[in-house]
């Protein structure tokens, strides 16, 4: 057949037909317009104001701390379990990287009673750090740590698991023939080649761990000052004070859109190069 009858790229990926054009318009709309509309219903006259109120900045300060701990804690845990199922082989594997997305696809709260039956203070471990050594973790800002970090873990196993799958073991194979020991080609060859996945990582868990609040609010309740989160604050203030709510409610979506624009920039970056 001439080249000629072929149809042209350009053609081929033009307009799409009316019958895909329709829903994609409407899935795009039904993404977009809650968060518009919650753009143009903020009290932005009122916006300095509800940002210094004490309830709001104890709330952001309390979010901020615990996400960077849930996140440091994701990635001293999960770097080594990402390295485990993309470099060794051994039973049920496949079991494995099924119970580590689990917490995807989890309903939150059953995630938070799942802890707290796990180390409350009648729980299967909990009971023991109670009797033993006097410690109580539910209800305290341990316990909203423990419950971002489970909930968050997951992002960075997966990106970090798919930065390594991606990288070449044959830098590996030359530093271990060369003598080097499988801790230090892991630190000085390894760790450096899945660096990308391993901050693509840490940033989800960030944002992951600053959105969480089923999980969070049945493990660590809500008090002030120890346990209320932004999204708690935002679930109370709604009942309240919807201003407040809707102030808080930007202040996530900021983060989560600067999330969005930072791993984009790093993704086309990779692409391109």
């Amino acid at each position: 057949m001439p080249a000629s009858t072929f149809p042209d790229r350009a053609v081929a990926q033009g307009r799409p037909p009316v019958p895909l054009l329709v829903p994609a318009l409407l899935a795009l709309g039904f993404l977009v317009l809650p968060l518009v509309g919650l753009v143009l219903r903020a009290p932005w006259r009122r916006l300095p104001e509800l940002l210094l109120d004490p309830a709001v900045l104890e709330a952001l300060r309390l979010s901020l701390l615990c996400g960077l701990l849930a996140t440091v804690v994701c990635v001293l845990l999960g770097v080594p379990l990402a390295w485990m199922l993309a470099r060794t082989e051994f039973p049920a594997k496949r079991l494995v990287r099924a119970l580590v997305t689990v917490p995807l696809v989890l309903p939150p709260v059953v995630g938070g009673v799942a802890l707290l039956m796990l180390l409350g203070r009648r729980g299967v471990i909990g009971q023991y750090l109670d009797a033993w050594f006097g410690l109580t973790l539910p209800f305290t800002t341990t316990a909203v740590v423990i419950a971002e970090s489970f909930v968050a873990l997951p992002f960075l196993v997966i990106a970090v698991e798919g930065a390594l799958r991606a990288a070449d073991p044959r830098y590996e194979t030359a530093a271990a023939t060369l003598g080097a020991s499988r801790w230090t080609t892991f630190r000085r060859v390894t760790l450096p080649m899945a660096a990308p996945g391993v901050a693509a990582g840490a940033v989800l868990c960030f944002a992951r761990a600053l959105g969480e609040f089923g999980a969070t609010i049945t493990f660590a309740g809500s008090f002030p000052g120890v346990t209320r989160t932004m999204p708690i604050e935002v679930y109370l203030q709604l009942q309240t004070d919807p201003d407040t709510a809707i102030v808080l409610s930007l202040l996530l979506l900021a983060a989560s859109v600067a999330v969005l624009v930072a791993l984009r920039d790093r993704w086309t970056a990779r692409r391109l190069g």
